[in-house]
């Protein structure tokens, strides 16, 4: 099993949280000041930040099946995210966490703040 962070339409109410219900929720969390996110036209992108932010979202479980079919639906083959260790503060900072970091340019791109 691998923790997951998400921040956006994967999110439990989300538009694409069908592809993770299955998993299992272990927590709500927030990353370090790293990273922003952006409105990527109906999703959000979160890429790595001098000036970062952070981050909500929450932590899953997620099985070895489960993180294929994320790594598809990120199209991480096709270099548009990346799976990278994603760093968290607070009550989670000691969890080692995995999420999906935006690979192409965000420009003209709307930042989204804190959360989607």
């Amino acid at each position: 099993m691998t923790l997951v962070f998400v921040y956006g339409t994967l999110k439990r109410g989300g538009d694409n949280h069908r592809w993770i219900e299955t998993q299992r929720f272990v927590t709500k969390a927030r990353t370090a000041p790293v990273y922003r996110i952006y409105d990527l036209g109906g999703y959000p992108g979160m890429v790595r930040a001098a000036d970062g932010v952070c981050i909500e979202g929450e932590v899953w479980s997620v099985d070895e099946a489960g993180l294929a079919q994320l790594d598809v639906l990120e199209d991480t083959e096709g270099g548009e995210y990346e799976r990278v260790t994603v760093q968290l503060e607070g009550e989670q900072a000691s969890l080692v966490v995995e999420g999906y970091i935006y690979l192409r340019s965000i420009q003209g791109k709307q930042d989204m703040g804190t959360c989607w």
